[in-house]
């Protein structure tokens, strides 16, 4: 298809040193694209596999979504869909738009098939969109909507924040993700302790409970994404509370601050400040779904996300105890072929969902 074959490459040619940019430039083709419906139904037929399953009572065309941060503020939805995601996940968004940590802040890896970021939630804010959503309304595939603190609210405000997203953003989610892994945000990863974590979920879930009754419709799940860094007993307590508080799965894993992995080629990165994610992250990912999965079984069903470059990490992944898929770093670096790659692998096994 032309974007794998011209417009990826050439992007990355034309920005070299500057992988925001080239990320900014892919987002705004995107965008362009999602709005051109001829050219979104040309590229769905080549794109889109159905391998339909269930999770968290939402029906999903397929397992593999796109992962949180490739498009933050929903520019290009219906793109996302016709390239084969069968879910997408916007954000993190903030209770306050903000610009995001200095540049540079995005960086790939080449040799090590990695992208380095410390982005800091850059984002237009919750308000903006829910009126971009409510503008242009969702996709043929379910919309997750990943909330986290904003910079500028005190770690000790964090709840309020949180809850006004999730107030703000309830009535266009197919389910929110609780973002309180992200290295990039002074504090944040400090709400995972049992203690921060069970007042946070306490509320986002009385608040849940709240406006499903107030609208009608049923209760959107809510999920928490977890990090790599975190040890397997500090896990096992963060599920401990997921459970007490009616979260319906769980996200694993988020951007890691270990450098192990990396190539040669790029030791200069060890440095860096920022979340790893891609081909070093794979290994640690599976670890820690398998361990969720061992403690919770299917009560908290899990999207696994982290080091999926192809089919076999995905079916890693899914033996592992993951019942959805995403993606990021991998369609980053090598463009939506691979999307339909791993779908088509993943049509052909017959997997009972989780």
């Amino acid at each position: 298809m032309l974007f794998d074959r011209i417009v990826r490459p050439t992007l990355y040619r034309l920005n070299r040193l500057d992988a925001e940019t080239v990320h900014e430039r892919t987002v705004r083709v995107l965008a362009r694209m999602s709005a051109a419906g001829p050219l979104t139904t040309a590229l769905r037929r080549y794109y889109r596999i159905d391998d339909p399953c269930t999770v968290f009572g939402i029906r999903f065309p397929n397992r593999l979504g796109l992962a949180a941060g490739m498009d933050k503020d929903g520019r290009a939805l219906n793109a996302w869909s016709a390239l084969g995601f069968g879910f997408v996940e916007v954000g993190t968004v903030t209770r306050h738009a903000q610009p995001g940590n200095p540049k540079p802040r995005l960086f790939t890896l080449e040799a090590s098939d990695a992208v380095l970021n410390r982005m800091g939630f850059n984002n237009a804010g919750a308000a903006a969109l829910a009126r971009r959503l409510a503008t242009t309304g969702t996709p043929d595939v379910p919309i997750g909507i990943s909330i986290g603190k904003s910079k500028v609210t005190p770690v000790e405000n964090a709840i309020s924040d949180y809850r006004e997203s999730l107030v703000t953003l309830y009535p266009h989610a197919d389910y929110v993700a609780v973002n309180v892994s992200s290295p990039n945000t002074p504090g944040l990863r400090s709400l995972q302790d049992r203690g921060a974590l069970t007042e946070l979920l306490a509320e986002l879930s009385r608040t849940s409970r709240d406006l499903a009754a107030a609208s009608g419709r049923g209760p959107v799940p809510l999920l928490v994404k977890v990090a790599p860094d975190l040890t397997f007993d500090a896990i096992a307590e963060l599920l401990d509370v997921c459970l007490e508080h009616e979260v319906a799965g769980v996200i694993a894993t988020n951007t890691t601050l270990s450098r192990d992995g990396l190539a040669p080629e790029d030791a200069r990165f060890v440095s860096e400040q920022g979340g790893l994610s891609g081909r070093p992250l794979a290994a640690r990912s599976v670890e820690v779904v398998r361990f969720v999965h061992d403690q919770a079984g299917d009560t908290l069903p899990i999207i696994g996300v982290g080091g999926i470059g192809g089919p076999d990490d995905a079916l890693r992944m899914l033996d592992a105890g993951a019942s959805l898929l995403q993606l990021y770093s991998a369609f980053a670096l090598h463009g939506p072929g691979v999307v339909r790659r791993i779908n088509s692998r993943l049509a052909r096994r017959r997997v009972v969902p989780r």
